[in-house]
């Protein structure tokens, strides 16, 4: 199969030009392994994996020697041996050289835990997202719409688009999925719940009783994009709000969702107001919903905005780590869905499903650049073709363009 190149390799060279250690995790199976072994920037280093129980061994029996290599090394499934990090730490601070190490794995808790208690001051972390859009159709890579539109806020010259296929968000950007490898995504689907719950949850946490872990985890993807109630899933789950707190806690630091934080204008507040939630990807949200064609139903809108954010952010930690990604609501009045901000400027996007708009759509928009002198544009992110100037610092831009 052809290897698509991932746009996390610029930041992860940028790093590598500093740092003695470079951190890659990420989702179960958003495609690390890959990534470390066919990306071309970093083919000549000496890749090893941890999976391999060989290897395992040696590495436990003499980890200081298992590390003594001249070239520069890539260990993936590095959690497996807990007492490399110790080692590697060591190696670093007796010669402390850019570049030398690329640790990855997919138990994200337990790596980062390591990590942070060894490592501390020497590595720096990246998070491998599903594929975005851009990614899998080969667009130039750095060159984000999102990214020249912040600067230029101009859509002269800008092409008409096709609209996005409800059948991608059903896909989502899960490597196995949506390159089309897979005959029976159902399938894979199913395999990938039973091997997060069994290889990831059951293994590498305290949970006995999986049930109610994988009840919430189904009753999470129905209320992927909304605001974030602990006691509201408790009450549905039947599950104490301190113990549905904790099991989020996993699902989040092992990359199944992520929190997005309200803008608000006193940024300490940004930390004890309610967040968003989103699943981390809209393939993986559909089936957990029990969702495998979106057309009438009532979640499309919150998956198509699942969607949208799994692309948002995916391009924002690749080519953008300046900018800082937020929703805005005044409750029972307005929202807006993304704010992405960089420095003293932001930009609002309101995503809506459908390929028409009403003038009602963009009541969020209007509402929030009014109130926020340095927002430099309000988008108005729709399913259709063409994109419009709107006027007063607004823009009617079509998806499939605003992710590419």
């Amino acid at each position: 199969m052809t290897y698509l190149p991932r746009e996390i390799i610029h930041s992860v060279l940028s790093a590598l030009d500093d740092m003695p250690v470079v951190c890659i995790t990420g989702m179960r199976q958003t495609g690390k392994s890959t990534f470390l072994q066919r990306q071309a920037e970093l083919q000549g280093r000496k890749y090893i994996t941890l999976d391999d129980f060989a290897q395992l061994a040696a590495a436990r029996e003499n980890p200081d020697n298992f590390i003594d290599t001249e070239k520069p090394l890539i260990i993936d499934e590095a959690q497996r041996c807990p007492e490399l990090f110790v080692a590697i730490k060591r190696a670093v601070d007796r010669n402390r050289v850019p570049g030398k190490f690329i640790i990855s794995g997919s138990a994200n808790f337990l790596l980062m835990k390591n990590i942070s208690e060894s490592l501390a001051g020497r590595a720096a972390y990246f998070n491998l997202h599903p594929f975005t859009r851009r990614e899998l159709n080969g667009d130039p890579p750095g060159r984000s719409f999102l990214k020249n539109f912040f600067a230029s806020r101009t859509i002269a010259g800008l092409p008409e688009v096709p609209p996005i296929p409800l059948e991608d968000i059903v896909k989502g950007g899960m490597p196995s999925v949506c390159l089309g490898s897979m005959k029976n995504v159902l399938n894979w689907f199913k395999g990938y719940e039973h091997t997060y719950l069994d290889r990831d949850i059951r293994d590498l946490s305290r949970i006995g009783n999986i049930i109610p872990f994988r009840g919430l985890l189904h009753l999470a993807a129905l209320r992927t994009s909304g605001i974030l109630s602990v006691s509201e899933l408790g009450r549905d789950a039947r599950l104490t709000s301190a113990t549905v707190a904790n099991y989020l806690s996993i699902m989040e630091i092992s990359c199944i969702f992520y929190r997005l934080a309200p803008y608000l204008n006193n940024p300490a507040s940004r930390l004890i107001k309610s967040p968003k939630f989103y699943m981390g990807d809209s393939g993986l949200a559909c089936y957990l919903a029990g969702k495998d064609d979106l057309a009438d139903d009532p979640l499309k809108g919150a998956m198509l905005e699942t969607y949208v954010a799994q692309n948002i952010v995916g391009i924002v930690s690749s080519t953008w780590q300046q900018a800082n990604l937020f929703f805005w609501n005044i409750q029972g009045r307005h929202e807006v869905d993304f704010i992405i901000e960089v420095g003293k400027t932001c930009m609002a996007i309101e995503v809506k499903a459908t390929a028409r708009w009403e003038k009602n759509d963009l009541a969020g928009l209007k509402s929030f650049v009014a109130a926020t002198p340095h927002c430099a544009a309000g988008i108005l992110a729709y399913n259709g073709t063409t994109p419009v100037d709107l006027g007063g610092r607004l823009w009617a831009i079509p998806l499939a363009l605003l992710l590419r």
